[in-house]
C-alpha cells in the first residue's frame, strides 16, 4: 500500500494508468524553454520523460484521503469502456482501477465524498460505470463535489467553445450528467469547507472552474492542484502551461500563487499526474521555485 500520514489525515495513492501520452515535451508544454528539459534531464528521465522516445510519461491516479472518519477521493481518472474518439490514449480503457482501489481498502460503497478538481476527461471518468447500457454513479453513497464554473462551462447545452475542442467529447454526458441526474452532486462556488482539515478553493486558468484542495492538519500542509501541474518542470518553469490550459495568462498567475504558498508554508504539492514519487515539496531559490524534496511514495516501476 502506498500511504503516508499528514497530521490527522492519511493519504493513499491509487493508480489507474502510468505511461506515455503520445506527446513530446515541446507539444505538451509549447511555452517551455528547451534548455529546461535538458538542464533537468538527469531526474526527469525515466519517470517523467522516456529517454528513448522523448515522449512524456503521465500518471492517472486517485488520491484517497481519510479524514474525520470519512473516505474522500480526489479525482477519478479516465474510467473504463468510455468512447473517447478524439483522445485515443484514453479510448475504451479496460484497467483494474477498482481492484487497485479495493487493495487500498476502499469499496465503492465506502466512499463518502468525491472531489473532481475540474471536469477534464482524465479527472472524472470513474465517476460512473456502465451498468448494462446505462452509466450510473460508481460510488453510490458519495457526494460528488464539482466546481459550478466547470459544470457550466463543460455542459454542451451552454455552447462554450473550449480550447480543448472535441478532446472532452462525451465526458459530460457519460461521467458528469448521470451523477447530477442521480442527485449525487454538490456544485460549489468560491470555496467549500469539507471538514476542519480540508478546504476547496477555486484556482482558475487550467479550466474556468479548476480548484485546489488545501490540507492543513497539525503541522502538515498539502495542496492538491489537479491539472495545474502536469510535469515537475513546471515547478522550475511556472510560466510554462500545458497545451490544455483554457486561459494561459490566468493559469500562469494561479500556478505562481500556489507554488509561492507551498514554498512559504512547507506544503507538499500533489498534482494529479506525476509519476515518480507523485508529489514534491517546493522551495524558493534565487528568485525561482525548485523541487526541495519528493514525497515518500514508491515510484511506479512499470507502465500500464
Amino acid at each position: 500500500m502506498d500511504t503516508i500520514t499528514l497530521g490527522d489525515v492519511t493519504l493513499t495513492r491509487v493508480r489507474e494508468y502510468f505511461g506515455p501520452v503520445d506527446m513530446t515535451p515541446e507539444a505538451f508544454f509549447p511555452e517551455s524553454p528547451a534548455e529546461a528539459w535538458e538542464a533537468h534531464r538527469s531526474w526527469l528521465e525515466p519517470d517523467f520523460v522516456n529517454p528513448e522516445t522523448r515522449i512524456v510519461n503521465s500518471a492517472i491516479q486517485t488520491w484517497v484521503l481519510r479524514s474525520e472518519g470519512r473516505t474522500i477521493l480526489v479525482d477519478t481518472g479516465v474510467g473504463n469502456h468510455k468512447d473517447r474518439p478524439y483522445a485515443p490514449v484514453w479510448n475504451r480503457l479496460d484497467t483494474d482501477f477498482l481492484d487497485n482501489l479495493a487493495r487500498a481498502g476502499v469499496r465503492p460503497e465506502d466512499v463518502d465524498i468525491v472531489v473532481n478538481t475540474h471536469l477534464h476527461i482524465d479527472h472524472v471518468g470513474w465517476n460512473t460505470y456502465l451498468d448494462g447500457r446505462t452509466w450510473v454513479p460508481t460510488f453510490p453513497n458519495a457526494t460528488y463535489l464539482m466546481p459550478k464554473a466547470d459544470f457550466d462551462f463543460w455542459n454542451p447545452a451552454n455552447g462554450h467553445k473550449p480550447l480543448l475542442g472535441r478532446g472532452n467529447q462525451n465526458v459530460f454526458e457519460d461521467s458528469v450528467a448521470p451523477v447530477h441526474q442521480a442527485g449525487r452532486t454538490e456544485l460549489w462556488e468560491g470555496s467549500h469547507r469539507i471538514d476542519t482539515n480540508l478546504r476547496l478553493d477555486l484556482a482558475p486558468g487550467h479550466t474556468p472552474g479548476s480548484s485546489v484542495l488545501t490540507l492543513e492538519s497539525g503541522c502538515d500542509r498539502a495542496l492538491f492542484v489537479g491539472g495545474l501541474l502536469h510535469n515537475p518542470v513546471q515547478i522550475h518553469e511556472p510560466d510554462s502551461n500545458s497545451c490544455f490550459c483554457e486561459d494561459p495568462a490566468e493559469a500562469r498567475t494561479t500556478r505562481r500563487r500556489l507554488l509561492g504558498w507551498a514554498a512559504d508554508h512547507n506544503a507538499l504539492v500533489v498534482p494529479a499526474h506525476l509519476g515518480g514519487h507523485g508529489a514534491a515539496e517546493v522551495v524558493r531559490e534565487r528568485g525561482r521555485f525548485a523541487v526541495k524534496g519528493w514525497a515518500p511514495f514508491a515510484p511506479y516501476t512499470e507502465q500500464v
